[in-house]
């Protein structure tokens, strides 16, 4: 089951906070990125990010998962507790490298 459009923009709109907000679809699910770089792979209504130290203290409950068969294991976002969630969200981007241009 690929996302609802919904979820997406509800996701979208929650951390709209944190600047500029773009989803992306591929292959059926899509991509979020916050201030050009890609925090969030949405899989089946699901919210997922890379299982990286920098957030670890902070998803210490959280549950794991893999959003596409052939992935990396990431932890599932749960956008219950919003603050959190922008927290997550805010740490996970100044670890995560801006993507690399595409040369011509």
């Amino acid at each position: 089951m690929a996302c609802t459009y919904a979820f997406i923009e509800f996701i979208c709109d929650a951390l709209a906070p944190l600047g500029v907000v773009r989803s992306r679809k591929m292959m059926g699910d899509y991509v979020i990125y916050v201030n050009e770089k890609c925090v969030i792979t949405a899989c089946d209504n699901i919210a997922y990010v890379k299982k990286l130290p920098c957030i670890a203290d902070l998803m210490t409950d959280a549950e794991c998962g893999f959003p596409y068969q052939g992935a990396k294991e990431a932890y599932i976002l749960d956008f219950a507790d919003t603050r959190k969630a922008l927290k997550v969200i805010e740490t996970l981007w100044n670890d995560l490298p801006f993507p690399k241009s595409k040369k011509k």
